[in-house]
């Protein structure tokens, strides 16, 4: 079977073992990376860890692209590193990929050219963290531009089985939508953790995969529900789950309360470690600009006493 052959079935490979990644990891590192995927016994790479365009050399079509988001501080190469994410949030249906380098013949740049031109599906690593990156499944190369040095890219809809690329603005603008609400929860999600140091800010609990970065006043209230560190805490999910049911409230002081309806039952050694938190303290982020809004929590804490 030739190169040729193997390409689509590769792909579709690589799609499923990065969906999988995502849904144990959420964010993707370097670890999770690195050791590729299996195709038919053999070990196939899904990035290139010094250049931003990856083909394998098994493929005949450009595999991955990826988009590093900048230390604090550090140099930014690249235009996109600090454009695409205000292009996501703030565009209509596409944003920009700048080429590697000035010489558009370059493989790499040669490479973004015959995936628009054949409207090959593609994996995007966006950068949401320094190091840690969203993948986007599917991404097309919409447009490649010689002149400009950059291409420019369009999500297609995760939803369908088939891998085409939009037909028109009306699908651009919906494949962009379902991006922005995955990146805002992916970029929310590493700002809250990172101030809370991967612990749950009741319990204390270590371990970033059992947690989440829940909103104290709902995303949906455009006055107090923007996606900002002091409107987040970090909550195991069971945590969340009692948060977001009033079964557990904050007060303004950071002092918890357990519902009446909790504190009332008597069944197994869960229920009493939720029980016993009455009246313990939060776990607060070092910096005192990242501690969770008093307001915020106030006005939180109100919707749990009438709850209650």
């Amino acid at each position: 079977m030739n190169v040729d052959d193997r390409d689509p079935r590769m792909r579709m490979a690589a799609f499923d073992h990065v969906r999988r990644l995502s849904e144990t990891h959420g964010h993707l590192t370097r670890d999770e990376l690195a050791p590729g995927f299996v195709f038919e016994g053999e070990r196939i790479p899904l990035v290139n860890p010094q250049r931003g365009i990856f083909k394998p050399r098994r493929m005949r079509y450009l595999l991955s692209i990826r988009t590093v988001y900048p230390r604090p501080g550090g140099r930014v190469w690249y235009d996109d590193q600090k454009q695409v994410h205000s292009q996501i949030f703030e565009g209509n249906d596409s944003v920009d990929y700048a080429f590697m380098g000035q010489d558009p013949a370059a493989a790499d740049n040669q490479w973004l050219k015959v995936a628009w031109e054949n409207q090959i599906p593609v994996i995007y690593f966006l950068g949401v963290s320094p190091s840690r990156y969203q993948a986007i499944i599917p991404t097309f190369i919409s447009n490649w531009d010689g002149f400009a040095l950059k291409s420019t890219l369009a999500f297609g809809n995760p939803n369908q089985a088939e891998m085409e690329a939009p037909i028109n603005a009306v699908e651009r603008r919906y494949a962009l939508r379902m991006v922005k609400e995955r990146l805002h929860q992916a970029t929310f999600r590493e700002a809250v953790l990172h101030a809370y140091r991967g612990r749950c800010a009741i319990t204390g609990l270590p371990e970033t995969q059992l947690l989440d970065a829940a909103h104290i006043i709902a995303d949906g209230d455009e006055a107090l529900g923007q996606p900002v560190v002091p409107n987040g805490l970090a909550l195991s999910k069971i945590h969340h789950a009692a948060f977001d049911a009033h079964l557990i409230g904050i007060d303004p002081d950071y002092r918890l309360h357990v519902s009446d309806r909790l504190l009332d039952k008597d069944d197994g050694p869960m229920l009493q470690a939720l029980k016993q938190l009455d009246g313990s303290g939060l776990h607060l982020p070092s910096r005192t600009r990242d501690h969770p809004d008093q307001d915020r929590l106030d006005r939180r804490f109100e919707v749990f006493r009438k709850a209650g």
